[in-house]
């Protein structure tokens, strides 16, 4: 994903959306929620004297690290220059930051005492796959998010604890997914695989994901779309792959995918099989910045179609309306053509009875 989140204060009490200025969490918000007594995501660096944590909290911390009152299961270790885990790390640990450390790997002790983790920050360390144990995750039966964005893996990590809700492993050097690696994942609802190596998806790869919400594979190098993906993605990112078409079947199954994103990539009308984007549930696809030299046939119940920046020189009324009536016309509300070969001038008579509900079109 290529939106950068803007800084969002965190209010005192209620569920709300958490997020950075330096997309240390995958491009994609943390929803916190204040009843169940979660931490705040900033950094507290620079913010709160250490000393006077250690001056109003008598519970035990590490001296790498801050450990508010105020959260008393949440430790902050993040930007120390860390290579390796903190020593004695408290029980009562639920919440660890240490993003922005040098830390390579971790044995399989490593969070022994710790063994009540729910959330665990590792973003913008030096981690390797080949330095983390194969029970080192699993024994983290609480575990619900796990990011580590921004590292040096190869492959996504073995032995990941099936209470996992949130998988971010955006911008490594993943290549491949290892057998059965997301099998026992029932609870899994995103997945961050963005900015990595993966080549291709084999049939196996995404198995064990029934609940899976949230996938986004931009940044990879797919030349194919992606086939034996979890059926239950309402959120597809391809973006920036290098994708030249899609069957008539790539979205076969899909029923309830709503958002599907395919810019920067090579697509091209040749390419695309005429129902490839025939999916009723879809209501945002954007195809921006392709090789397109005629918009594609889409579903009437679609709302958002994003084309700029492609070749496109006419807008054919049959791509939206294949009849047009008083039940019969498209739900656009917003299209976007701006960047291409064509004029306000050039569009077709009939467009306002197909298009009857658009809010806004860019040319």
């Amino acid at each position: 994903m290529e939106i950068r989140p803007l800084l969002v204060i965190l209010s005192v009490c209620g569920p709300t959306w958490a997020t950075t200025l330096d997309m240390d969490y995958g491009g994609v918000p943390l929803w916190i929620n204040r009843f169940l007594g979660e931490p705040s995501v900033l950094t507290l660096r620079d913010r709160m004297e250490p000393g006077w944590f250690r001056a109003v909290n008598r519970q035990s911390c590490p001296l790498e690290c801050d450990c508010p009152i105020q959260w008393p299961t949440a430790l902050y270790c993040e930007y120390r220059g860390l290579h390796h885990l903190p020593e004695g790390l408290p029980s009562r640990t639920q919440y660890l930051f240490l993003q922005g450390n040098a830390i390579t790997g971790f044995d399989s002790r490593a969070f022994a005492h710790a063994s009540n983790l729910r959330w665990l920050f590792l973003d913008r360390n030096q981690v390797l796959s080949e330095r983390l144990d194969h029970t080192l995750l699993s024994n983290l039966t609480r575990l619900v998010n796990l990011f580590m964005n921004h590292n040096n893996l190869t492959e996504v990590p073995a032995g990941l604890p099936s209470g996992l809700k949130q998988l971010r492993l955006a911008y490594n050097h993943i290549e491949r997914i290892p057998p059965g690696a997301f099998q026992n994942l029932q609870n899994l609802t995103l997945l961050l695989l963005q900015g990595n190596h993966l080549k291709a998806i084999g049939e196996a790869d995404f198995k064990g994901l029934p609940f899976l919400n949230l996938l986004d594979l931009s940044h990879n190098l797919l030349d194919m779309f992606p086939k034996h993906l979890p059926p239950s993605v309402q959120q597809l990112y391809l973006t920036s792959n290098a994708l030249t078409g899609m069957s008539e079947d790539s979205l076969q199954g899909f029923n309830g995918l709503h958002y599907l994103r395919l810019s920067h990539n090579q697509l091209k009308n040749e390419g695309l099989a005429y129902g490839a984007f025939n999916v009723t549930s879809l209501v945002e696809l954007d195809l921006s910045y392709n090789q397109l030299t005629e918009i594609p046939v889409v579903p009437t119940t679609l709302q958002y179609l994003y084309l700029e920046v492609n070749h496109i020189r006419e807008l054919n009324v049959s791509s939206f309306c294949r009849t047009m009536g008083p039940t019969s016309y498209s739900r656009i509300k917003i299209l976007r053509l701006d960047g291409n070969k064509m004029a306000h001038h050039q569009l077709p008579p009939d467009w306002p009875f197909c298009l009857r509900v658009l809010y806004n079109i860019y040319i």
